[in-house]
């Protein structure tokens, strides 16, 4: 419905509003728009002013996200409109304006007529643009149909999802996961959390860059949040979806909610089994002391992933008085995997000649599960915002992996033969306090506690066949960490709105207390760090369109999971991860420039942005032996690399060209600085120092076009190209890749079918170059080729009006910020 009524007024409005602009007479007509009904304000509702001696003397403009409109005049006598499709037009007849005039509150009622009698066509907008934040409507989004949870996040512009599931924002790594604003199960790999959740439960997704003193300081990139789906509609309503594809790929997902007055029960169950594969290649060629090339290793793997689970999702709503409601919810995930595995070693001479070969083959089983209780209190002392919000949540999750690896020779004959066993035990409380008290309607302040309390564990124990045909434990890889992480925290801001400026304030403490035990060492190793993140934002509006805004805030980055853990994998024989337990946090100082600029047809949001980090995480690799077989052996892991500096430039645009055709654009450039030294000792006992200064530039854009064929068939296209980008050891190669999905509404419009293509030209790949005192090796690493979705979804007592409407209405500790 957004999109229509944005069309609706911008068909006219640019140009006159334009000469109104350059009016030294000019005077301003505003207003508010709501829902009659609810009250509720009525966002893109049309607003056509037009002089009733002069037809030429048009203009008008949307409301905003509050409703609001502020339209410059010239001092005339005006008929005013204003329409909203599916409700009934509101006309002021013959109103004489010779000054700035307020029309105050005006009420809008749903024209039942209309509404019966015409298909709406109406979606939300799928992209809102706000100061502080970007949300991304991901719930109609036909692309990610059938997908999992890293699916929606990686077409998310800024936000980039690699090979093995880490999330970046902006090219950054460092970057906080929120689900419905708490840590996500599996903190640790929070890849492996994300592929868990079915992209059907998904509302909308939340990019915040520069996060307040309310918002936890983890992620020196900043927050993102995903907003899971809970009704809010009267009665009994839903929705159910069911998806097919290829490879072997088929789900279930349904939505149910039931409210009257006083309670809401909404809930989303899904089960989904799909099948893909992936490959990965690594051409090595290694040198002497003197720089000659010694041998060539190659290393090529086909990977396949069949996996199968269920997730869902329950809460209850109660609103015991009309100040205190009290919501309930219970998470359950589960899944399970199996996962074969081929990796061919080429092993050759310095001229070519093969010298060596073998197969390892690798047929694992694993197994993932997340429970979570949530429990929280809302109480409203006035409907004026005084509010107070109590939660606590408890949240369990293990992964277990069994791997049976298997090594052939020359001639098929075994190598080697082991069998691996890996654990993963997490429990974290969490409870937290916030409380909001405004002073007036543009002032107010808040304070909050945060208590996060997590234990994890992480075992791993090998078993190697030896010659007499016996499996013996092998020591070299035994493992067993305990890692604990208790964070106390407590902040207070203040913003306040003077006349077109406005400011918020805030400062954040932190305590933290992080363990890491080596229990198979017996390695003890305790670092507590009490920390102080100041945030400041500004604002000045020059119009209810257009506002620049500048921000700062200090961030923190904390290693943990895998990052830590000294004991490496065991996915190759010549390529190993070690984690570092010796990692300190790194610290960001964020600056931000927004600006942010709305015309009839166009939204501008231009960000520039400074990080400078400290004790900055940088992986990085080095040679550390050879096998038996005199193929050298890497070893990549993190280490604390002195200072990062990162310059940065991004662009979001929203644009309607044609009332069947919307655009959202992103781009971003970045400058990346490093600097910093590394020094470690080699399988060789000798010291080796390598210099990490490096200098590079990079930029990467999204392209998303949205466009209603005949016969009101959607048409979805998703263009992504992540530039080239140098690193302290080699250098990333550009990419682009394109995913594309066509739906269209049936049955009256209570059911839809949709079908997407992601990575349509098979191209998504991670290329790199890394180069090594004692070797060069290009890399490719494709995570997923191609796959193709069928889905049909069918939606019981909810209008396609109704879907656009329901946000989520339960107040939350992250909503209040946006009544600044």
């Amino acid at each position: 419905m957004k999109a229509i009524n944005y069309v609706y007024c911008s068909a006219f409005a640019l140009a006159s509003t334009v000469g109104f602009a350059q009016d030294n007479n000019q005077v301003y007509v505003k207003g508010t728009v709501i829902e009659a009904s609810t009250n509720a304000p009525l966002e893109y509702a049309s607003v056509t002013i037009e002089s009733t001696s002069n037809p030429e003397n048009i203009t008008g403009d949307m409301t905003d996200a509050s409703g609001n409109f502020n339209i410059p005049v010239t001092p005339d006598t005006y008929q005013i409109r204003i329409e909203y499709l599916g409700y009934k037009t509101y006309v002021i007849d013959a109103k004489e304006i010779q000054s700035s005039t307020s029309l105050g509150v005006i009420k809008i009622a749903g024209d039942s007529e209309v509404l019966e009698g015409i298909v709406i066509e109406a979606k939300r907008a799928a992209v809102e643009l706000k100061l502080d934040k970007r949300i991304y409507n991901v719930a109609d989004n036909t692309i990610v149909k059938g997908g999992s949870a890293s699916d929606v996040l990686d077409n998310i512009p800024s936000v980039e999802v690699d090979s093995e599931g880490n999330v970046s924002l902006r090219g950054n790594e460092s970057v906080k996961v929120l689900i419905d604003g708490k840590p996500s199960g599996m903190a640790s790999n929070i890849g492996d959390a994300l592929k868990m959740i079915s992209a059907d439960a998904l509302d909308r997704v939340e990019v915040i860059t520069n996060p307040s003193a309310r918002y936890e300081a983890e992620g020196g990139a900043g927050i993102i949040n995903i907003i899971l789906k809970k009704g809010s509609n009267n009665g009994v309503n839903g929705s159910v979806t069911a998806n097919v594809g290829d490879p072997t790929s088929y789900g279930l997902n349904g939505t149910l909610n039931f409210r009257e007055k006083n309670y809401n029960f909404y809930t989303n169950l899904g089960y989904s089994k799909n099948k893909t594969f992936g490959n990965s290649l690594n051409e090595s060629q290694y040198f002497d002391e003197n720089g000659n090339t010694s041998k060539y290793v190659n290393e090529y793997s086909k990977s396949e992933r069949l996996r199968e689970g269920v997730n869902g999702n329950f809460g209850f709503e109660w609103n015991l008085t009309d100040k205190l409601t009290w919501n309930q919810g219970f998470t359950y995930r589960k899944s399970t995997g199996d996962n074969p595995r081929t990796l061919n070693y080429d092993n050759y001479d310095a001229n070519r000649n093969l010298l060596y070969r073998n197969i390892r083959q690798t047929e694992e089983d694993d197994l993932k599960e997340t429970v979570e209780y949530t429990t929280d209190f809302t109480y409203k002392f006035n409907d004026k915002g005084h509010q107070l919000f109590v939660s606590g949540s408890v949240n369990k999750n293990k992964d277990i992996e069994d791997s049976n690896i298997t090594t052939y020779g020359l001639n098929n004959v075994i190598d080697a033969s082991d069998i691996t066993k890996a654990t993963e035990n997490e429990l974290r409380h969490i409870a937290r306090v916030d409380y909001v008290l405004p002073f007036n309607e543009n002032s107010q302040f808040e304070a909050g506690y945060l208590g996060n309390f997590n234990k994890l564990n992480t075992q791993f124990n090998i078993n190697s066949l030896n010659d007499n045909g016996d499996y013996i434990a092998n020591d070299l890889f035994k493992n067993n960490l305990d890692y604990k992480e208790t964070v106390h925290a407590l902040y207070s801001q203040f913003g306040d709105k003077i006349n077109k400026f406005s400011y918020m304030l805030g400062l954040r403490w932190e305590y933290s207390a992080i363990d890491v035990n080596q229990l198979t060492t017996m390695d003890f190793n305790r670092k507590t760090y009490n920390n102080f993140f100041p945030s400041a934002f500004l604002n000045y509006e020059f119009s209810d369109s257009e506002n620049v805004s500048t921000s700062y805030s200090r961030r923190v980055r904390r290693p943990r999971g895998r990052m830590l853990n000294p004991v490496s994998n065991y996915s190759s024989s010549i390529n190993f991860f070690m984690g570092n337990p010796d990692l300190n946090p790194s610290f960001t100082d964020a600056f931000d420039l927004g600006y942010m600029k709305r015309w009839n047809q166009f939204t501008l949001n231009a960000s520039a942005y400074f990080n400078k980090t400290t004790d900055a995480v940088q992986f990085v690799r080095r040679v550390d032996g050879v096998n038996e077989e005199g193929i050298p052996i890497t070893i990549s892991g993190p280490i604390n690399l002195a200072t990062e500096y990162r310059y940065g430039l991004e662009l979001n645009l929203n644009y309607n060209p044609f009332k069947w055709w919307r655009l959202n654009a992103n781009m971003n450039l970045f400058q990346q600085s490093t600097r910093g030294d590394y020094s470690y000792v080699d399988f060789e006992g000798k010291t080796v120092t390598q210099n990490f200064d490096n200098d590079t530039f990079t930029w990467s854009g999204r392209l998303n076009s949205r466009v209603t064929l005949p016969a009101k068939i959607d048409w979805q296209t998703n263009v992504m190209y992540q530039g080239p980008q140098t690193t302290a050891q080699g250098k990333v190669l550009g990419n682009v890749s394109v995913n594309m999905a066509l739906s269209k509404d049936v049955l009256k419009d209570k059911a839809s079918i949709a079908l997407n293509v992601q990575d349509l030209f098979n191209s998504r790949k991670r290329m790199m170059e890394t180069n090594l005192p004692q070797a060069y090796t290009y890399s490719e690493m494709q995570w997923r080729e191609r796959t193709i979705n069928l889905a049909f979804t069918y939606r019981f007592n909810q209008t396609k009006a109704d879907r656009q409407k329901n946000k989520n209405t339960r107040p939350s500790s992250e909503d209040m910020e946006d009544m600044m």
